[in-house]
C-alpha cells in the first residue's frame, strides 16, 4: 500500500462504511450478481433462492457470452436490477468490436451472442455503463477499478485495486471466483467462503477495513463448485451474506449444445471450471 503510513485506508476521502440508505434513511439488503453469462437455467435458480430476501439487485457486469440464453437474462436484468454495470463481453459480442484477444471458444460464443440478441437487448447491453459505479456509498466494478478487463487473482494483484478504490467497500466480478479481498490496515488479505453445507457464509465487515467483494460467478463458476454463486449484501447488519445454488446444470448444457456453440461450454459447467 502508500509508503510510509500502511495504516491509513488508501481512500481520498477516507470516508466510513457506507449505509446503503441512498439517502433515504432506510436501510437496504443488496443482491449482488456477476458474470451471468446467458446461464438462464442459473440466474431463475438464484432469483428463486434469493425471492424476498433482498431490497435491490445489481450485476456487475457479463450478462452475454457463453451460454445459449442471451435474450432472457438480459430481459430479467432489464426489469429487475438497479444498477448494472458492463463486462467485456457485454462489449465484445458487437462485431466491429475487436476480438482479437479473445480465445476462438469465447470469441465464436460472442459473435453468435451478436446474431441471436434482439434489437431492444442489444441497445441495453451496449448502452451498459463502465465501471466504476458508485451506488449508495460503494462501487461497482467488472474488473479492477483501475482497469474493468484486469483479473485479480491473489491478494498481490489487489494491493494496486485498493490505491484506486473511491470508497471502503466495492464488488467486483471478472474471475467467476467468489470471495475477494480486505484491505487491513495495510495488509490485503484474501477472502475465501468456506462451505460446510449451510447458508449463508457470512462475513462481518468491519469499517475500520476496505472491502473488494466478487460474488462469483451465477453462470459459470470456475472454483470447483458448479452451483451458481451470488451474495446479499446487507447495509442495516453490516454484513455480506456468500451463497451457492444448485441448478439444472443439464438443461444449460442442452441448449448449449443445441445453439451450436462449442461444446466445451457445455462439459465444464458440469465441473465449475
Amino acid at each position: 500500500m502508500k509508503q510510509g503510513n500502511p495504516d491509513v485506508f488508501p481512500v481520498a476521502a477516507r470516508q466510513g462504511l457506507p449505509s446503503g440508505d441512498g439517502g433515504t434513511g432506510t436501510l437496504v439488503r443488496y443482491l449482488v450478481l456477476s458474470d451471468l453469462h446467458s446461464n438462464w437455467q442459473a440466474l431463475e435458480a438464484v432469483i428463486a433462492a434469493a425471492a424476498g430476501h433482498y431490497d435491490r439487485a445489481l450485476c456487475c457486469g457479463d450478462l452475454v457470452g457463453y451460454g445459449a440464453d442471451p435474450n432472457a437474462v438480459v430481459d430479467w436484468v432489464r426489469a429487475n436490477c438497479a444498477a448494472v454495470i458492463r463486462g467485456n463481453h457485454d462489449r465484445a459480442w458487437k462485431a466491429e468490436e475487436d476480438l482479437g484477444w479473445f480465445n476462438p471458444v469465447a470469441r465464436h460464443a460472442a459473435l453468435w451472442t451478436g446474431r441471436a440478441l434482439t434489437s431492444e437487448n442489444a441497445a441495453y447491453v451496449t448502452a451498459l455503463a463502465k465501471g466504476p459505479l458508485l451506488v449508495d456509498g460503494f462501487q461497482l466494478t467488472h474488473g479492477s477499478p483501475y482497469d474493468e478487463d484486469e483479473y485479480m487473482m491473489s491478494a498481490e494483484e489487489a494491493v494496486l485495486a485498493f490505491e484506486y478504490l473511491e470508497t471502503r467497500l466495492a464488488f467486483f466480478g471478472h474471475t467467476h471466483l467468489q470471495g475477494g479481498f480486505i484491505w487491513n490496515h495495510g495488509r490485503v488479505e484474501t477472502i475465501s467462503p468456506f462451505w460446510q453445507g449451510f447458508y449463508p457464509d457470512l462475513m462481518r465487515v468491519d469499517g475500520d477495513c476496505g472491502y473488494l467483494v466478487n460474488p462469483g460467478s451465477v453462470g459459470q463458476p470456475r472454483d470447483g463448485d458448479p452451483r451458481a454463486a451470488y451474495l446479499i449484501y446487507d447495509s442495516g447488519a453490516a454484513a455480506v451474506e456468500y451463497y451457492r445454488v444448485a441448478y439444472d446444470v443439464e438443461t444449460a448444457q442442452r441448449r448449449i449444445r443445441e445453439a451450436g456453440l462449442p461444446p466445451i461450454l457445455a462439459d465444464r459447467l458440469s465441473e465449475g471450471r
